[in-house]
């Protein structure tokens, strides 16, 4: 009896651990997409501070304090690429929409320099220009008696 109740608590433990691991396949797709973009940039910080770690090995410096420097200037670049990230985020998604409606709307309603069409009746008339000035004496042809 005691083995058969041991054996139903321990099937319902191994059921609800993996319920529990089921759980965890939510976080695949964000795991994917980390993978995807972070082992690049993880890449790239890499190949600039590698240079640096040997440079830093070749002056005698010891190891703990080479992997320290090492560490500090890819934290340092990974900062610089998370702000460089944010900032095309909000130069990409915030001010390029708004440059791009201001252009749209200034290419419509823009007014002269050739802007608009023929049959345009929104733009100002032509000015009126004064007739011409009297060429010549004024008293040409009149009788001064």
């Amino acid at each position: 009896m005691w083995s058969a109740i041991r054996w139903l608590v321990l099937r319902l433990a191994a059921v609800r651990w993996l319920f529990k691991l089921g759980g965890l396949a939510f976080f695949i797709p964000i795991v994917m997409l980390l993978k995807a973009i972070g082992l690049p940039v993880l890449m790239v910080l890499s190949i600039v501070a590698i240079p640096v770690i040997i440079l830093l090995f070749l002056f005698g410096l010891p190891i703990f304090l080479v992997l320290m420097a090492g560490g500090a200037i890819m934290g340092l670049l990974s900062l610089v690429v998370t702000i460089g990230i944010a900032a095309l985020k909000i130069g990409i998604f915030v001010v390029l929409p708004i440059w791009l409606t201001f252009k749209l709307f200034s290419w419509i309603f823009r007014r002269g320099k050739g802007g608009g069409s023929a049959g345009d009746t929104t733009s100002a008339p032509p000015p009126v220009s004064d007739p011409p000035a009297p060429q010549g004496d004024p008293l040409d042809g009149v009788d001064p008696a």
